[in-house]
């Protein structure tokens, strides 16, 4: 359905051109959910606006870029069939759905709109099947929510007509960026459960965006490890959760809190930062920070290479915790 390749993605300032994407390769299936995991400033937001045409003015993809969804080449879409590709073949869920969501203008109004503008359905026939949306997404009371704004919902229910509007059209791939940021763990489980439904429900495919590996654990199927703009790791979940292959994911998986520990453990934290967009490390860009790092990773940047397992399992280390393919480099 979704194939990515080479994306990336400049932007020009006034320090000098930065790459927060830099040569990613992704290809989606109908049905499937890969999640895209990383710490904050890997790329991971870019790279899917990137994807679906929305990144910032002041970014350009890169003429020798590719993303193609169903056979199109999104990347050569104008503004007005974009507007036509939006919502009905890909849509998307923000991250914070105060900013995302128009804040004078009442929910049933920001649901039908695109229903009517993309399905063409009378007013009274949008303003049923919103209603049903909201039903949908389980938020108690949907008719008499479709009058009330923004500012009036939690957090909670917020995100789930978010939900609601993204999935007004049934796209066929859904984007969720970063979906539960600003709410609480229980919120956050059943935001992702709901998410989890709803794909099953209409066989649609799905990018789940997340700083948290232990999110995107639970809700896909394969997971792509994002740092400086590219993958350091890709892989099937399981497979990856199971044996890491690269110290940075590595590193992720310790990073999470674990319940068995005694009252006022202490975490384990991954050194230093990553690295300055504008002043990129030579070699892996991950050597600054890594405990296997040696001469070669300080020179020469790795390529993904197959790990030869079960399943499809790449990673991008001179130095990995289980052994590669040499010589195997194709991305997935």
């Amino acid at each position: 359905m979704l194939e990515v390749r080479d994306l990336r993605t400049h932007i020009d300032t006034p320090g000098g051109r930065i790459t927060p994407v830099d040569g990613v390769d992704i290809s989606l299936y109908r049905g499937e959910t890969i999640g895209i995991v990383g710490e904050s400033g890997s790329g991971k937001s870019m790279l899917v606006r990137s994807i679906m045409g929305i990144a910032p003015s002041a970014a350009t993809v890169d003429q020798s870029s590719t993303v193609r969804f169903d056979g199109r080449d999104v990347l050569a879409l104008g503004q007005r069939e974009s507007q036509k590709f939006w919502g009905r073949e890909i849509a998307m869920v923000f991250q914070d759905p105060l900013t995302s969501l128009n804040p004078i203008r009442t929910i049933g109004r920001q649901i039908t709109d695109p229903i009517r503008h993309h399905l063409g359905l009378s007013r009274k026939d949008a303003i049923e099947l919103a209603v049903e949306l909201l039903d949908r997404v389980r938020i108690p009371s949907p008719r008499a929510r479709m009058n009330e704004y923004p500012h009036q919902l939690s957090g909670g229910m917020r995100q789930r007509v978010g939900i609601a509007i993204a999935l007004s059209c049934s796209p066929k791939l859904l984007i969720a960026d970063e979906p539960t940021t600003a709410l609480d763990v229980t919120v956050q489980h059943e935001i992702l459960d709901l998410l989890h439904s709803l794909q099953s429900e209409s066989d649609m495919a799905m990018i789940l965006v997340s700083h948290d590996l232990a999110v995107v654990s639970q809700h896909t199927d394969r997971i792509g490890v994002m740092y400086a703009g590219h993958f350091l790791e890709v892989g099937a979940t399981r497979a990856m959760l199971d044996e890491p292959a690269h110290p940075y994911t590595d590193a992720l998986l310790s990073s999470i809190p674990r319940p068995d520990l005694p009252p006022h453990s202490r975490l384990t934290v991954i050194d230093g930062r990553p690295p300055n967009l504008r002043d990129m490390p030579q070699g892996c860009r991950f050597a600054p920070r890594c405990t296997r790092v040696s001469d070669v990773c300080r020179s020469v940047d790795p390529s993904l290479e197959d790990t030869g397992g079960a399943s499809v399992h790449r990673v991008a280390c001179h130095h990995p915790l289980i052994p590669v393919l040499s010589g195997s480099s194709e991305a997935s």
